[in-house]
This record gives C-alpha cells, structure tokens and sequence, in this order.
C-alpha cells in the first residue's frame, strides 16, 4: 500500500519539474515589479520632501502635516521654526512637521 501511494506521487516519466530558472522567473518579475511601482517612487517622494525642507527660508507659506497653515517668522538652528497663524499667532514646530508648500492655497483664500 505504501509503495503505491509513492509511486502515485511520482512524475510520470521520471521528468524533473522543468528549467530551475523559468520556475523562479515568477518571482523575480513579482521582485522587479513591486520595487519600480513601490520602492522607487517612495524614495523619491522622501528624497524631494528633504530637499523641500532644506531649502525653506523665512517668508514662506507652509501647511504643517497637522493642517496648519503658516507663513515661516524665524528659522532656528536646532531645526525649529516659528510660524505665523493667520491670527498672528506664532507657533514653535519641528522642520519635520512640514508638509508642503501652502502658497497656491492660501492666495486663494481671502
């Protein structure tokens, strides 16, 4: 009984599974794809937010990744920044909690 069950198991002709490379083909197309359609482009987006950050200067208009909108009174060395609300309010945030660039946004506003 035994040796009919491996003999059922067996390839038929005694054949391998095939050409090594075609079985892994799959996956490195599945490896290729997922890093040109996720990886890159996150890399990139990262790559262009630091830039973006580093090249802030006072006078300019921010949205903060908490939605505030701003304009930048004072850069600091310890990688602050006071902002401006439209209130006059200044608040004291991180570089890193700048988002994007508002000025498009808030000319629209009145």
């Amino acid at each position: 009984m035994l040796q009919q069950f491996i003999l059922m198991g067996a390839p038929a002709g005694g054949a391998q599974g095939g050409n090594p490379i075609m079985q892994i083909l799959p996956l490195v197309l599945i490896v290729v794809v997922f890093y040109f359609f996720m990886i890159r482009p996150q890399v990139k987006k990262s790559k262009d937010q630091k830039k973006y950050i580093e090249a802030l200067k006072k006078g300019d208009k921010i949205l903060t990744i908490g939605g505030i909108y701003g304009k930048i009174v004072e850069m600091r060395e310890d990688a602050t920044i006071i902002m401006e609300v439209e209130d006059g309010t200044k608040m004291k945030i991180s570089k890193n909690a700048v988002s994007q660039d508002a000025s498009a946004t808030l000319n629209q506003n009145p």
